[in-house]
């Protein structure tokens, strides 16, 4: 096979890092699918402790608001303060996982990230007064921020094809598990007991971690060729072929070997613009049309249509578990940007109801039908930000940027998602006592837009390697 130069490389004249290295048939493309599922599974299992540890943190300061204020003698807004510390912390883990990433592997960061949970788990459960509860609350959110981004990417490195959205859509399952527990296990026990169990994931990560292979593709990204085929092998079982699958990330790397060290700048050159273009315009969408705030509103619109807070919240993680476990069922045979598109037109539908609600609550019109409206148009709108827009843009984040980019290209991402979940949080309280219906109205023009961006600009992944989905995306 000729090789590229590097000047070709550079001048982007090369096919080689843009068109496919191999034209599988089916059955050579699921040679490896009757093989060593055991071994995925119990990866995914492992990785997703973390995102289990992402809805534990989120969902943990909904329960225990009381008898943290009354305890520790906190104002609402030191409790304020508490609660959104968390995304600061995220924000802050965001801009160092990718490099962490790189650096120590995709085990190492997710150890690191374990780690740093569990001690801010400690310090929140012998908190004594409002600054040791941020500084634990930080810490969490730090380690939330670091799995957002690393346990998508791990999962999407080591799966098959065939399974990847499947298994990547565990990610926010999990995550919606550990909220439904948090919220269900605090009405029952204390704030401190409520920490001690916001631990157990991230040890049960740290054991499993020990008994499962590192990333093949990061491995061999940095050289360490006999644990690369070692890792491959173990994934795919001891007698599947996986020549085809070596050969094809080796020669994804000899292209990428060529080029200079990936820098931020790198990003905004051509080759790489649209696929930052889809990455954080996905991210934008998912963050701006509003599904924090809605979130951060829930337990305020449950209570007037009387349904009591604690209820619906438990109410509505069950709904997010539902909508996630078909959404894993259909992503792989209907597609991540169908699904996509049908999430978008939901929570479109759901913000135009909800914005009709309010509308007739504000001039007194149909007094009685109103709680109702609002109800529905919350529960389509958190259903369906499940069944797509909550969880496929960081599936697509996870497959689309090659590997010399991914670290620099993932934090940004993950950067902006954060920030834009901070933003829509801050802000959303203010919109309401601005316009109540014009803010779901504000939303609702989100989505439209968003319907057009998933439509014009991002690609269908499913049934493609990695390597084949990164080099089509010229």
């Amino acid at each position: 096979m000729k090789m590229a130069d590097s000047q070709d490389i550079e001048k982007g004249s090369s096919g080689s890092l843009y068109q496919p290295f191999f034209h599988k048939d089916e059955k050579q493309q699921n040679s490896h699918d009757n093989g060593n599922l055991f071994m995925v599974i119990l990866c995914t299992f492992v990785a997703v402790m973390g995102s289990f540890e992402f809805g534990s943190s989120i969902g943990y300061s909904s329960p225990t608001q009381q008898g943290i204020m009354e305890e520790l003698g906190m104002s609402s807004e030191e409790y304020s303060m508490f609660g959104s510390v968390l995304t600061i912390g995220a924000m802050a883990g965001s801009i160092s996982c990718g490099r962490a990433a790189d650096v120590i592997g995709r085990k190492g960061t997710m150890k690191m990230s374990s780690i740093i949970s569990i001690a801010g788990w400690l310090i929140i459960y012998l908190s004594l007064g409002p600054l040791s509860l941020d500084v634990g609350r930080f810490l969490t959110g730090y380690g939330i921020g670091v799995n957002s981004y690393v346990v998508p990417v791990f999962i999407a490195e080591i799966t098959p094809t065939h399974l990847r959205g499947a298994l990547l859509t565990v990610h926010q399952v999990a995550i919606a598990t550990g909220l439904l527990v948090a919220y269900a296990v605090g009405a029952f026990v204390s704030w401190r007991t409520l920490a001690l169990t916001g631990m157990i994931p991230c040890a049960v990560m740290i054991l499993g971690l020990y008994f499962i292979p590192d990333s093949p593709r990061w491995l061999a990204m940095v050289g360490c060729q006999a644990e690369f085929n070692a890792a491959l092998q173990k994934l795919r079982g001891d007698t599947a072929d996986v020549s085809r699958e070596e050969a094809e990330i080796k020669d994804s790397l000899v292209t990428l070997q060529h080029l200079p060290k990936a820098t931020v700048l790198d990003l905004f050159l051509k080759r790489n613009l649209r696929l930052l273009i889809i990455g954080v315009g996905l991210m934008v969408f998912q963050q701006f049309s509003g599904y924090n705030g809605v979130v951060f509103y829930a337990n305020q619109i449950f209570t007037s249509a009387g349904v009591p807070p604690n209820v619906g919240s438990i109410l509505y993680a069950c709904l997010q578990i539902i909508v996630l476990s078909l959404g894993a069922v259909t992503i792989d045979k209907a597609g991540r940007r169908p699904l996509l598109m049908i999430s978008a037109s939901g929570m479109l539908l759901g913000s135009l109801l909800t914005a009709a609600s309010f509308c007739l609550k504000e001039h007194e019109l149909a007094s009685d039908m109103g709680p109702m409206f609002t109800i529905i148009g919350i529960m389509i709108y958190m259903g369906s930000y499940c069944l797509g827009l909550g969880g496929i843009p960081w599936i697509v984040m996870s497959e689309i940027f090659p590997l010399h980019i991914k670290g620099i290209a993932g934090s940004l991402v993950t950067l902006v998602s954060w920030g834009g979940s901070w933003v829509v949080s801050f802000t959303f309280s203010f919109l309401m006592d601005w316009n109540s219906y014009g803010t779901f109205s504000m939303f609702a023009i989100f989505c439209v837009v968003a319907i057009v961006f998933i439509w014009k600009l991002v690609p269908e992944t499913k049934g493609r390697t990695l390597e084949e989905i990164q080099a089509s995306m010229e």
